[in-house]
């Protein structure tokens, strides 16, 4: 293993590693956060392939090429969605947390910042295995930053270490030697060369120390004879010793040491995921990072005395896609069920496992009801803080909602989420229904309430992008089709319109090169309209099949197209004087991401993501990444009326990596949708492809502005306090707040606030977790702020983690048992074996997974009989495969590794060290490494 160490080294000294990475004069914590997720990541997709005795070739590293190397294509949006969030993450501590010296490092607060990472890491590893990859994600690009700011807010890098500070991910372990609060480490800089200002007692005996930071325009301080942290930012680099001694830039106090530190930084924060890795296994980790071969499969269903044929029609449906697309590239990636009845709904199920969903799915039975309506907002409410981001759920329900109170919660998480939301209504349609309840009595319900419920659910679905198909219980299992077919991870939204009440209009959307499966889906009644192609052929509504149609279908209120798939500018012009929802769609890889900006609320400036809704009457800013390919550019991006024609055009500036800053003169001040234009370029020389697509979600801009931000991090039985504030900038007087959770945990919150135009004020919501509940659980808490009158809302959207304390920090260990071997010069020809026995000690939580991370041969484990807590092991091998690793993890989520190698008669074994634990790291880095030298053709 010594070429790997060499090489490691060599990468992380070298300027071969920095080339490739510095887009611009420094490195950045999202840039540092992205190239260690891609080196991780190929470093999984890497050892699958192996264990399948598949070939892997090193990617160019982009999410684009990542996730074609993983054999995910599909998912190339999912993860580069999941390395944002993570970027956004990281970015907002800087926001949240710019004082607090804990989370930089700053002040020598080591013992703190430590502790902040590990516990964050304990989080990470308890949502990742109750499959609450959102969470994870989350806390992951919380504990990111102070991990990375280590390596440039204090001195070990000029204590010329050159590998990362393993113990920084430890609880037990010892950081270093830590500075007393009385002993000097620095002096004044000399001019502007700061290079030697920390004392050389302090870089020769090893001692850490970081810089003290002081917030401008803040008073601060700093003990005598303490570094600063340095820059235009820091109150205390005026005070003795001045300057200080950060490396976050080139032309920082110590910026001569910034790739230095960068690098570092990379490889600690690789090591940490390799930690994550570990303990979740690599499915998980690669979900937890977005890369699955499918999307999300996630039912809502109303269970109650009259939903026997719906719930029927969703076994089968389930059935045919698990049937029909485990294994394949549209596997789902995870299973989400929510029932609903009144006053029940949930519990939650969300699986990866297929057979534990049809099982949670045939358990479902129609029994209750009473009064008509039912909790199908609460059930909605739960799925969509349930799903990922994007997904697309599908509503059964053939009665009105209970929960209407949760309509502006539920577009809330529809925004904030970008989800589709399809309601399946049987049996409300028409001018009366009956509805037999448990003791046999009959209510009749108006046409009236009816349609009002009916109208409820088309609201929602337009606003998600979705579709209220309403058909009768028999039509059912015909409408269903639309959920297989929305099952691909590569659908697309090239163009949806709603118009309500109806009208003629045309419509033209522009289909490119990489479409397959072009669809048109309607949904009305009365609804008339005509194709014409991109060759100026055209078709009518009364034929069922044609020249452009393929195949059409209509059920109920529902009509699918298949079209002919033909590249260039179509025209759709629809005729109905009833409302209707036009979408077409498409299966492709090229699609995109945004976000709504603003400028942040940090001292350091720069644009911030807007996790709610953007202001209205101002002018706005959007992050639009292109997805799918990495030659892309965009020409147009088009904030477009969702029930109008009027449109607002953005400035587009390109941002590198196939992102583009987008300005826009004025928010609308109506719903809207985001529409992107651009161009791909597949081969020199060769035609450009033009294409277009759509947001599905529909957006408000507000005069409203809501924050709110703490720890992310309950205890059981601990009441939460969350802070929040308000600003108007709009009509003032009183404003209705309501704080609504998931799960039901018990709050408290204000009713109201009094605003004056142009004020703010602050208040808090109190949230507590019952004792019984499972560490790694979450909740969603959604602030939401109604001005008076009601015309304005916006809402805060914060997901917290449930977690009990850990108290076990020590991996399982292995102790080898026997070794036989029959080795001779023909290694092909004789076998080696050894046996093992993990345990977890008797202060442990218990090994949960053994599993073979290296090696060849055969492994078998079991428990030792008659005690649970110890896991036998088994290994045999060929001669000619030599070395074998073992990675034990317990029920917490420390990994340990355990390796042992052959050699003539006898077996070297190492366990569970620093240095053991370090070797997936220096792989993923020499990975990296190589594809980098191998570009320069030096390797």
């Amino acid at each position: 293993m010594s070429w790997l160490a060499a090489l490691c080294l060599l990468l992380l000294q070298t300027e071969a590693f920095k080339i490739g990475l510095f887009s611009g004069d420094f490195l950045t914590h999202q840039e540092i956060t992205e190239r260690a997720i891609l080196n991780v990541t190929v470093q999984v997709c890497r050892a699958l392939a192996r264990a399948e005795g598949k070939d892997f070739s090193l990617p160019s590293f982009t999410a684009v090429s990542v996730a074609v190397a993983c054999e995910a294509p599909k998912s190339s949006k999912s993860f580069r969605q999941t390395i944002k969030l993570i970027q956004e993450k990281n970015k907002g501590v800087d926001i949240s947390f710019v004082s607090d010296p804990r989370y930089h490092f700053d002040d020598e607060n080591f013992s703190e910042g430590r502790k902040i990472i590990t516990d964050g890491l304990s989080v990470v590893k308890a949502s990742n295995k109750r499959n609450n990859f959102e969470t994870a994600r989350d806390q992951l690009g919380q504990i990111l930053h102070p991990l990375q700011d280590f390596y440039s807010h204090s001195n070990w890098v000029e204590m010329e270490n050159e590998l990362p500070n393993s113990n920084l991910i430890r609880s037990n372990a010892v950081i270093g030697n830590i500075a007393a609060e009385s002993r000097a480490t620095c002096r004044n800089c000399i001019g502007d060369d700061c290079r030697n200002n920390i004392l050389e007692d302090i870089l020769r005996e090893k001692i850490l120390t970081s810089g003290y930071f002081g917030l401008v325009p803040f008073s601060s301080t700093k003990p005598t004879g303490k570094c600063s942290h340095g820059g235009a930012f820091d109150q205390t680099s005026g005070i003795e010793p001045k300057a200080g001694i950060n490396k976050d830039n080139l032309g920082a106090s110590h910026g001569h040491l910034h790739m230095k530190a960068a690098n570092l930084a990379i490889a600690a924060t690789s090591e940490l995921l390799e930690d994550i890795r570990g303990a979740a296994g690599d499915i998980s980790f690669l979900q937890m990072m977005g890369i699955s071969k499918g999307k999300a499969l996630c039912f809502v269903i109303d269970t109650t005395g009259s939903m026997s044929d719906d719930i029927a029609a969703v076994r089968d449906v389930t059935s045919s896609i698990i049937n029909s697309k485990v294994g394949t590239e549209d596997e789902p990636s995870i299973y989400i069920l929510v029932p609903f009845n009144d006053p029940e709904f949930g519990p939650l199920t969300k699986t990866t496992d297929p057979k534990v969903f049809k099982n949670a799915i045939d358990s479902l039975s129609a029994t209750g009801g009473g009064d008509f309506p039912e909790m199908s907002l609460s059930g909605l409410q739960l799925a969509l803080t349930g799903a990922p981001r994007n997904s697309e759920i599908f509503v059964f329900t053939d009665a009105p909602a209970k929960d209407q109170h949760l309509r502006s919660t539920v577009i809330a998480l529809i925004e904030q989420t970008k989800s589709v939301v399809n309601f399946m209504i049987t049996g409300i349609v028409g001018l009366r229904r009956r509805r037999q309840s448990d003791d046999g009595q009959q209510q009749q319900f108006s046409s009236r309430m009816v349609t009002s419920d009916g109208q409820l659910y088309r609201d929602l679905a337009q606003a998600s992008g979705g579709l209220a198909i309403e058909v009768s219980k028999s039509e059912l299992p015909v409408a269903t089709s639309i959920i297989t077919e929305s099952s691909s991870s590569s659908l697309v939204t090239i163009l949806q319109a709603a118009r309500s009440p109806g009208k003629a209009e045309n419509f033209t959307f522009t289909v490119d090169e990489s479409v397959r499966n072009l669809t048109v889906y309607i949904t009305g009644t009365f609804v008339t309209f005509t194709l014409i192609s991109p060759s100026g052929v055209s078709q009518e509504s009364a034929g069922t099949t044609g020249s452009l149609i393929t195949a059409s279908q209509s059920v109920g209120n529902f009509k699918t197209l298949k079209l002919k798939t033909q590249p260039g500018l179509w025209e759709i012009k629809m005729v109905s004087t009833n409302p209707y929802i036009m979408k077409v769609i498409g299966e492709s890889l090229i699609d995109f991401l945004f976000d709504f900006l603003e400028v942040s609320q940090s001292p350091f400036g720069d644009l911030d993501v807007v996790d709610n809704r953007p202001r209205a009457g101002v002018n706005g800013s959007l992050i639009v990444t292109v997805t799918g390919s990495d030659s892309t550019t965009v020409t147009e991006v088009i904030l477009v009326e969702s029930s109008g024609s009027r449109e607002v055009t953005g400035i587009v500036e390109p941002q590198g990596g196939g992102s583009f800053l987008v300005h826009v003169d004025m928010m609308p001040s109506v719903e809207f949708v985001v529409r992107v234009k651009g161009q791909e370029s597949v081969a020199p020389g060769a035609p450009l492809i033009v294409f277009q697509r759509q947001s599905s979600t529909n957006f408000r801009a507000s005069n409203l502005t809501v924050m709110a931000d703490s720890e992310r991090i309950l205890v059981p039985g601990t009441p939460f306090s969350v802070p929040f504030s308000v600003m108007t900038t709009g009509v003032g007087g009183n404003f209705t707040i309501r704080a609504t959770n998931n799960r039901q945990f018990n709050s408290t919150s204000p009713t109201n606030l009094f605003l004056e135009t142009g004020s703010s004020a602050d208040d808090t919501v109190t949230l507590s977790a019952p004792l019984n509940t499972p560490s790694g659980s979450d909740v969603t808490l959604n602030i939401e702020v109604e001005a008076p009158g009601g015309e304005d809302t916006n809402y805060v959207v914060l997901r917290f983690t449930i977690f009990n304390t850990v108290t076990d920090f020590t991996p399982p260990v292995c102790e080898l048992l026997s070794l036989q071997s029959n080795c001779s010069d023909i290694c092909s020809l004789s076998m080696w074996e050894l046996s093992v026995q993990v345990t977890d000690g008797t202060e442990g939580t218990g090994v949960e997974r053994v599993s073979l991370r290296q090696g060849n041969g055969t492994m078998t484990s079991s428990l030792a009989p008659g005690n649970e807590n110890i896991t036998l092991v088994s290994y045999i091998s060929s001669c000619c495969s030599p070395e074998m690793e073992l990675l034990v993890v317990d029920r917490v989520g420390n990994v340990g590794t355990c390796v042992y190698t052959y050699r003539g008669g006898s077996a070297a074994a190492f366990s569970s060290s620093t240095k053991v634990i370090q070797l997936p790291l220096c792989l993923s880095i020499v990975v990296f490494g190589l594809h980098i030298l191998s570009e320069l053709g030096i390797y």
